[in-house]
């Protein structure tokens, strides 16, 4: 096996000693550092290799539809800090009025979503956080994949709320679940940020009006990049009227810093004065209400972005595939290589940076342990140049990451997949004069 790369020397020297705690904190954090630094990452860290140069292909952003610096949103945002500067900086409780901006905005983003209204928040984690907490108590049976984003299960612990996991993406287990302990509130993620597979929404759909349950669904890596103009997987599905709640953080496709809620007009009023991250933080800033604004412009607008975002998605899933590799159900922007202990993936990221890729390390606690992986999120600006440099990478990585011994790869190889597949990539989406 590859040495692990030690490049990280300042880092280690900088947290050699603590701040003088209290012994019973001192042991906690000496803890990380002793069982985690160094028997596992041999020292060095597992979220810091190589610095990229001038030439790295990074995808480790969540800018699917490559729209950060896009001009149209930059000038909005800095003609509201002309103008408004940062704006009287007060809970968003306090917000009122026909022409106020983040009121507007959330009547728009409504209407983007096809439901009676929205509420902006802090973030995608106080969405989340702050609806479970008002929706649920001790007495409520809360039904979590067993991959859901870290946020939901944060908003199950905050509300007191009894978690009770089912299998992945599994609608049949979800009943049964429910049938053993009565209705409740089913949270899924449209689509899974650890390893791009899609939930099968209208099984689930089904189940819980089978079972008068709340249906809360997460649409942070769906919203902007699926459905009609963008408008996410439950909008494509025709699921809005079988829904009860959308959630999505807006640092995804939307390239801002913000979360949504869509709910009905009724829902709005009780959560803005029940949810305690609406009460106790601070409203989003005039410029990033100006941002979302323009941002959804050029999302609804620029359909051609998706088609090639979901034309380079589907060409590196299909390549990967068929060089082996186990891409866990993927079917959209999001591909993750499954190293599993976290010592392999240190190699898998050292090889990939050596060759200019520089993807999303994945570990414990936001995957399973033993289950770490490097996460590729594709992107609609890549060229056919830099597709062929990623999978070509790849490709030429396998022996020297032992990607054949991966626990994922032994997986796929069991249910008799593997070394002799050989996909056909399909033909790439041309890019617009525009882009």
């Amino acid at each position: 096996m590859k040495a692990v790369n030690n490049t990280n020397n300042n880092w280690r020297d900088a947290h050699n000693n603590d701040a003088g705690l209290p012994a019973f904190l001192a042991a906690r954090v000496d803890r990380y550092y002793e069982a985690r630094v160094q028997q596992t990452w041999a020292g060095g860290h597992i979220m810091m290799g190589r610095e990229p140069d001038a030439q790295a292909l990074h995808l480790s952003s969540n800018d699917y539809l490559s729209i950060a610096r896009h001009p149209e949103i930059l000038d909005a945002m800095c003609t509201s800090i002309r103008s408004d500067g940062n704006g009287l900086l007060m809970s968003g409780i306090f917000l009122h009025g026909d022409a106020c901006p983040q009121l507007l905005l959330e009547d728009r983003f409504a209407r983007y979503m096809g439901t009676e209204a929205s509420v902006l928040c802090q973030s995608g984690f106080a969405a989340n956080t702050g609806l479970i907490q008002s929706i649920a108590n001790a007495q409520t049976p809360v039904y979590v994949d067993m991959m859901a984003h870290m946020s939901l299960w944060e908003g199950i612990r905050s509300a007191g709320a009894k978690p009770i996991s089912f299998m992945h993406n599994d609608a049949e287990h979800l009943e049964q679940r429910i049938r053993r302990y009565g209705p409740g509130i089913v949270m899924v993620d449209s689509v899974y940020s650890t390893n791009g597979s899609v939930c099968p929404l209208q099984a689930f759909a089904d189940v819980c009006a089978a079972h008068d349950c709340v249906f809360v669904v997460d649409e942070s890596h769906s919203l902007g990049t699926h459905g009609p103009h963008g408008a996410g997987l439950v909008a494509e599905l025709g699921l809005g009227d079988r829904v009860h709640f959308r959630t999505a953080s807006l640092a995804k496709a939307f390239a801002g810093r913000a979360g949504i809620i869509s709910c009905s007009r009724r829902f709005q009023e009780y959560f803005k004065f029940e949810a305690l991250p609406a009460i106790f933080s601070s409203t989003l800033l005039p410029h990033e209400t100006a941002g979302l604004a323009a941002t959804l412009d050029v999302i609804e607008r620029d359909d051609w972005r998706r088609t090639r975002l979901a034309s380079n998605a589907a060409y590196v899933r299909s390549s990967l595939a068929g060089f082996g590799y186990n891409l866990n159900g993927s079917e959209t922007q999001i591909v993750a290589l499954e190293a599993g202990p976290e010592t392999q993936t240190i190699v898998l990221r050292d090889a990939l940076e050596a060759r200019g890729i520089f993807g999303s390390v994945f570990c414990a606690p936001a995957t399973a342990q033993n289950r770490s992986l490097i996460r590729l999120s594709i992107n609609a600006a890549m060229s056919d140049a830099d597709l062929e440099r990623l999978v070509e990478a790849c490709k030429a990585i396998r022996d020297e990451v032992q990607m054949w011994n991966w626990p994922s790869t032994r997986r796929l190889l069991e249910r008799g997949e593997g070394r002799s597949r050989t996909r056909q990539a399909p033909a790439l989406i041309e890019l617009p004069e525009a882009a």
